[in-house]
């Protein structure tokens, strides 16, 4: 038996390895609804400014 022919086949070399569909997306839609870094950091510095506070 020729196991070299058994399985799936290899893609092609210079096949990229991602989805390169939603270039066209932008903001939140484009990263599947994550916040980008400057909320992430209003909201950290706000959440920090309240423990202060207390």
């Amino acid at each position: 038996m020729d196991y070299g022919k058994s399985g799936n086949p290899k893609s092609a070399k210079g096949a990229p390895k991602f989805d390169d569909g939603n270039k066209k997306l932008s903001g939140k839609d484009a990263r599947g609804g994550k916040a980008d870094k400057a909320e992430l950091l209003a909201r950290m510095k706000a959440a920090q400014d309240k423990r202060v506070a207390d």
